[in-house]
């Protein structure tokens, strides 16, 4: 199979390590763009899912499975999130640079053959896990607000998005055009079409606010479905 792109992900390691460089505790307390959650806590959650699919990785190659979280998802994820919320700056980026460089360990012991190997997660294989941190990275640093937005966003990353959130257009059908370049995307026959920056499409669809318009010849953006 063809492996997934480790290299570009690893890239968004670095991009987001800069990013938290100089991150201040006020700036760590502050909102994100998801409500409720402070900077703290999206960073918080970023170091527990990128261990947590580390580790999908590290188990593959033993040839055992993992639940995702320890404790499952209340205990793994959600009471984890809260407690690492509260700590200091400095705190979150060691966490955090701790957590991407033992992702990026994991990740690079995989061989070529290594992508196939069955995991817990979603009952997948090692490269599908890869392409779910890929989708973690780059759509939580920029719920972060840490100077990224949507348009930052890669084009090969808006492709692989998209495919993957597909599953959330409305059961009428929907067609995106990408109003800054080639791509144009359908999903279902008929149904509305909505055009506007490739970044942006992907960040509504991924449930997250455009940075420009976004323009529907229905006249209102149709709701979309639950995350696939």
């Amino acid at each position: 199979m063809t492996p997934p792109p480790l290299d570009t992900v690893l890239a968004g390691h670095a991009r987001l390590s800069a990013a938290v460089a100089g991150l201040t505790d006020a700036e760590a307390r502050a909102p994100s763009a998801l409500p409720g959650w402070s900077r703290a806590h999206v960073l918080s959650h970023i170091e527990g899912i990128g261990a947590a699919l580390a580790r999908q990785a590290r188990y593959a190659v033993r040839g055992e499975l993992i639940e995702l979280y320890d404790g499952g998802r209340a205990v793994g994820r959600d009471a984890a999130i809260e407690a690492g919320a509260q700590r200091t700056a400095d705190e979150l980026r060691t966490a955090l640079g701790q957590a991407l460089a033992g992702a990026e360990s994991a990740w690079r012991a995989l061989g070529p053959a290594d992508w196939s190997l069955p995991t817990r997660y979603r009952d997948g294989d090692a490269a599908a896990a890869l392409l779910c941190w890929w989708r973690e990275l780059e759509i939580h640093t920029v719920d972060a607000r840490l100077g990224a937005g949507p348009r930052d966003w890669s084009r090969d990353f808006c492709g692989h998005a998209l495919d993957f959130l597909a599953p959330r257009a409305p059961a009428g059908g929907l067609t995106l055009v990408a109003t800054d370049g080639p791509e144009t995307r359908s999903a279902g026959a008929g149904g509305v079409t909505v055009r506007g920056a490739l970044g942006d499409l992907t960040a509504w669809m991924a449930g997250r606010a455009p940075e420009g318009p976004l323009r529907c010849d229905g006249a209102a953006l149709p709701e979309l479905g639950p995350w696939p």
